[in-house]
């Protein structure tokens, strides 16, 4: 995650932290194990499904937190992040719950006395209580789905297809979990501030599961299209497919991305949009690289004249920083956002302000065709283009940037490819003084 993100993820655990414990200062003062266990089970709960709101939310792909989180990448970042704290609680709460039966069971601790059961004059708290049981079973299976599916999805065990299938289950998990926590939720807890804030997460986060379950996450920013164009780069497994897009697509910037299906079993996949926006000539295109199972079959599958949907655009990757200097990196297939943005210079009005830029793309990879593109794109758009091969040139690291670019320091970098080269980068020029939290933009280019 970005630092920002870092700080909002912290923040948010602190801040519920902070809350529960205004509002249950007597779990320093608990008797015993069992006492104890009421505390801990209540707040595990409250946080697990706090987090899980929050993440179902952000899986509807909101427009307003885009922009303020640094784009969608940064979002589902977030969203995976949200959902490893959900799981690490929700393993923690059922531990609270089962462990000190298994210590009754083996005779380590004693079964407490149960008093009196009380009785309820309040109606609602009545009826709540009448479902403790369906509650707890129901919850307790909810548990053992959700924290399967999530391990699936960390683990990246299955294709994406199926991931995308098993995937829709969890809303409906998260539903149960709401059922659960409405019963369980100690009932005078629903009347402090706590109860407002976990109304305010799971009214919404309950809706996004039903749109979520219903198929309805990005709906009303899918265009119809119609394949007009394939080209294949053998050199470096790549293949280009242009789009003539129907009414209803907004514009792009470059640098930003698309969700395509071109097969409903397959479902959605991101791709960077690779082509610059001209509302005369409504087409959009994409560079895909052979890297998994649905991609590498792509130049099978895909025909002229086939139709599809675009669902976008997406992503804040849009080199709009202000900035008079820039250091473009594109690693591979990361060169993708920077031809769009090339081709967006190209056609602009060459008298605009732009900044001066070096392009920096690395491949160990060779199709003379590909590169021939996007050394005349370069030329087009006035950008100095430094082209390694690795077998010929080495490999492109920090160093080699900043000797080619002298004044380094006055300049924002922009990289796209693997998230560990970025990452390298990043801790290279930090070191050497950079701002990296301001000036140093990577696209996270991951939905899983």
């Amino acid at each position: 995650m970005t630092q920002p993100n870092i700080r909002l993820f912290w923040g948010f655990w602190g801040l519920l932290g902070a809350l529960w414990l205004l509002l249950n200062p007597d779990i320093f003062s608990a008797a015993d194990v069992f006492a104890l266990r009421q505390f801990f089970m209540q707040w595990t709960g409250t946080f697990s499904i706090a987090a899980m709101s929050v993440a179902m939310i952000l899986s509807l792909r909101p427009r307003w937190p885009e922009g303020r989180l640094g784009g969608l990448d940064k979002m589902y970042r977030l969203h995976k992040w949200l959902g490893i704290g959900a799981l690490g609680l929700s393993v923690f709460h059922w531990l609270w719950s089962e462990a000190p039966k298994w210590a009754v069971g083996a005779g380590l601790l004693a079964r407490p006395e149960r008093g009196p059961r009380p009785e309820f004059t309040d109606p609602v708290q009545a009826y709540l209580n009448s479902l403790r049981g369906t509650a707890e079973g129901l919850g307790e299976w909810a548990f053992y789905i959700s924290a399967a599916l999530m391990v699936v999805a960390l683990l990246k065990v299955i294709p994406y297809r199926w991931f995308r299938y098993s995937h829709r289950i969890l809303p409906v998990a998260y539903l149960v979990l709401v059922f659960h926590t409405v019963v369980l939720l100690d009932y005078d807890m629903w009347l402090t501030p706590l109860g407002v804030v976990m109304a305010l997460l799971i009214i919404p986060g309950s809706y996004a599961a039903v749109v979520s379950v219903l198929g309805g996450i990005g709906r009303t920013r899918r265009v119809a299209g119609e394949i007009t164009a394939l080209r294949s780069y053998p050199g470096v497994r790549s293949l280009e497919t242009e789009i003539r897009l129907g009414t209803g697509w907004p514009g792009h910037k470059a640098g930003q991305f698309a969700f395509v299906t071109s097969n409903r079993i397959e479902g959605a996949h991101p791709y960077t949009i690779a082509s610059a926006w001209n509302p005369t000539d409504p087409k959009i295109a994409f560079v895909t690289k052979e890297l998994g199972d649905h991609t590498s079959t792509l130049a099978e599958k895909l025909k002229t004249g086939q139709k599809v949907t675009v669902e976008g655009p997406y992503g804040c990757f849009t080199f709009d920083d202000g900035m008079a200097r820039q250091i473009w990196i594109g690693a591979g297939i990361g060169i993708t956002p920077f031809l769009a943005r090339l081709k967006e210079m190209a056609a602009a009005d060459p008298t605009a302000p732009r900044p001066e830029i070096d392009l920096f793309h690395s491949t160990r990879e060779v199709d003379e065709a590909a590169l021939e593109r996007v050394a005349a794109d370069a030329r087009a758009a006035n950008v100095r283009l430094h082209l390694l091969i690795d077998a010929r040139d080495g490999r492109l690291g920090g160093e080699r940037i900043r000797d080619a670019v002298p004044d380094w320091r006055s300049a924002s970098l922009w990289f796209c490819g693997p998230s560990g080269f970025g990452k390298s980068l990043r801790q290279d020029f930090a070191a050497q003084g950079l701002d990296t939290e301001h000036h140093f933009h990577q696209e996270l280019f991951e939905m899983r």
